[in-house]
Parts: structure tokens; C-alpha cells; sequence
């Protein structure tokens, strides 16, 4: 089934015509639980990798023999799942509630340095040929595969992610390795996702408000002012009390009009937890591109103007998070490439 994003609540470019000088493209994703193959863009699905070649593997001391099993992870989340399209209203039995207690327990694994390594998880591959607003790879690749490591246990604080891209050329790989390592335990369920099979759209998009020229970007804070005034207006009712409780909440330039939530690759990144900070490659000085966004939910109550059309209906636990990924507290990782050169470092930041 596609997914397919509804119109925007208006149109900010009569609105504001200068901002068709700023319009691009990203193609959402739409990841959705499936059964994925090799062959498929997905996301936790199996990965086109080679038999001959090492799996990534994360090296950075640190402890890594404590967490939880990611197989206990999966069946909690279906017991729930089932639990509640069963039961809305209560959710899970007495007997499921036991089971999930069992199943969230944390495992030691006996005689694990923390220096040994440890098998990274596939978060995601994406083929260029699905996703048109995919960056072109290195030399060539057509195929981009992510991983991280399931311990939030790296870098100068000790509580940051560590995150592995490889691109490749699909077409070199003869023999695909038939069972990849896993780790035996995580240290965040969120660093687990549920195999998803990908529905790509391209839709328009536009910057950060805070990255538009000055003069525009007053412009449109003025606009949602004079809209969110005359909404709190119509919501208190005018001096006889009356009151209109059906008045919608007006659209907003960051939340309905800009940038779509949810996984997707291309277009702007948003900056909505910080101010927006440069993004320049630290091997060529050159301004990076987004090139891919990780999304906790597809969409949430400030964003819900983007729920595809076919899924109008569903109720939230079915379709808002179908990945189960996590990233921070519950936000999204923007992960940038080099324009001049893809094979340099990738960064990323965290919103």
C-alpha cells in the first residue's frame, strides 16, 4: 500500500512567494512493518552484505555485557501490539502483564571485555534507485547501509550514540552473508528496530525558519503571531462568554508547511531543539548536505497534518512508531554528507 502525505493546510508560498526560491525536495519513507529481503530498502531488515566481509563491530571501551536481549525486545513489543488491537481500551491481560515483566529484564553476559567487539545493529539499507532524493554515494555506490552500536556509551560525555555508514555498489556482491552477528544484549531497546519495508514519497519541502533570510523569517513569525492571537480569541469567546470549542488550531510554519516528520533522506534539516548550527565537513570545510533523517514517531500531535491519508483512521500505537527506533529522547538524528566529496566523514546531530 502507498502512503500518501495530504495537502498542506495552505499555501504558504501565495502566502509568502519568496519562499519558491527556497523549495526542495525529500522523499519520506514510510517505513511500516514487513518482511523485507536483501534486495529491498528497508529498515531492520536483512542487509546486502557480503559473505567475505566483516561485519562492523564496535571497539570503543566501554561496558557492553549488561542490557537486554533484543529477542526478548521484539516479543514484548508484539505482545503489546497484539494486547492492545485486542483490548483498547485495557490493553494487556494479567497473564501478558507477567510475561512482560520476564521479558524486561536485563541479562549479564559473563566474560565480555570492554574492549571486545561488538557486533553493531543494521538499522537500515537504502538503495538510490528507490529513494529519489537519495545523495549520490562514493565512486559510484548505489547502496547505503547503516548501523550503530546498542550502548549509548561513546564519545567526550560517555552518553553519545555511535553510528557506522558504509555505502557500497549492490551489484559487487555475489555471496550475502547468511546470519550476521548480533549483539547478546543492548543497553537500549530504542537501538532496536522492527523489520519495515519502505512506501517512498517525494514531497515538497521547505528550510528551517531560523535559516530563511532575516526579513522573511520575521515575516512569518509575525503571520503565526497575528493567526495563534486570533485563534486564543475565537477559543475564549468574545465578552458574553460564548466560546467556540471547534475553532481548529491554526497551521504553523515548522509544524504543517516546512519540513515532514519521520524518516526520510534529503531536503533541510531541523533545527527545532537548537538553534542551527554549522554543518561543514571536517575534511574540506564544504557545507554539508542532509542526507539522511531518523525519526522516533512518524508523526505526533504537533505534526499530525502529515499522517498519510490511508492511515487517517488508525489509532496512533499502529502507525507512529512502527520502526520501535528511539533516538534521544524521543527526537531525530540528521545525518549529513560532504556535496564535494561523499567518502568524506559523515556527521550528524541530534533535534
Amino acid at each position: 500500500m502507498t502512503r500518501t502525505t495530504p495537502p498542506r493546510p495552505l499555501d504558504v508560498e501565495a502566502l509568502f512567494p519568496e519562499l519558491a526560491a527556497h523549495r526542495g525536495t525529500t522523499t519520506r519513507l514510510h517505513p511500516r512493518p514487513g518482511s523485507p529481503d536483501v534486495s529491498s530498502s528497508s529498515v531492520g531488515g536483512p542487509l546486502l552484505w557480503p559473505a567475505d566481509e566483516p561485519w562492523p563491530v564496535c571497539t570503543e571501551p566501554h561496558a557492553r555485557g549488561t542490557g537486554r536481549r533484543p529477542a526478548d525486545i521484539h516479543r514484548e513489543r508484539q505482545v503489546l501490539a497484539d494486547a492492545w488491537d485486542r483490548d483498547p481500551d485495557s490493553g494487556p491481560t494479567e497473564e501478558e502483564r507477567a510475561l512482560l515483566v520476564e521479558l524486561s529484564r536485563e541479562h549479564r553476559v559473563a566474560g565480555l571485555a570492554d574492549t571486545g567487539p561488538l557486533p553493531m545493529i543494521g538499522v537500515a539499507q537504502l538503495y538510490r534507485r528507490d529513494l529519489p532524493d537519495l545523495l549520490p554515494g562514493p565512486d559510484g555506490c548505489d547502496l547505503l547501509q547503516v548501523f550503530w552500536c546498542p550502548f549509548d556509551r561513546h564519545g567526550r560525555t560517555g552518553y553519545g550514540m555511535s553510528l557506522d555508514l558504509r555505502w557500497r555498489r549492490s551489484s559487487e556482491v555475489t555471496e550475502v552473508l547468511a546470519i550476521p552477528p548480533h549483539p547478546e544484549v543492548v543497553g537500549f531497546k530504542g537501538y532496536v528496530p522492527e523489520p519495515c519495508v519502505l512506501h517512498p514519497e517525494q514531497v515538497a519541502t521547505y528550510p528551517f525558519a531560523g535559516l530563511l533570510p532575516e526579513d522573511l523569517c520575521a515575516r512569518i513569525d509575525a503571520w503565526e503571531e497575528a493567526l495563534e492571537e486570533a485563534f486564543e480569541e475565537a477559543v475564549e469567546g468574545e465578552a458574553d462568554g460564548a466560546a467556540d470549542p471547534d475553532v481548529p488550531e491554526p497551521p504553523a510554519y515548522q509544524y504543517d508547511l516546512s519540513i515532514p516528520p519521520g524518516w526520510r533522506v534529503g531536503g533541510f534539516a531541523s533545527w527545532h531543539l537548537t538553534d542551527p548550527a554549522p554543518m561543514d565537513c571536517r575534511a574540506c570545510a564544504a557545507p554539508m548536505d542532509l542526507l539522511l533523517t531518523i525519526d522516533s514517531r512518524e508523526w505526533d500531535g504537533g505534526s499530525g497534518s502529515w499522517k498519510p491519508l490511508e492511515e487517517r483512521d488508525l489509532p496512533a500505537h499502529r502507525c507512529a512508531v512502527p520502526t520501535e527506533v528511539t533516538v534521544g529522547r524521543w527526537g531525530q538524528l540528521n545525518v549529513f554528507a560532504c556535496p564535494v566529496d561523499p567518502s568524506h566523514p559523515h556527521r550528524w546531530s541530534i533535534q
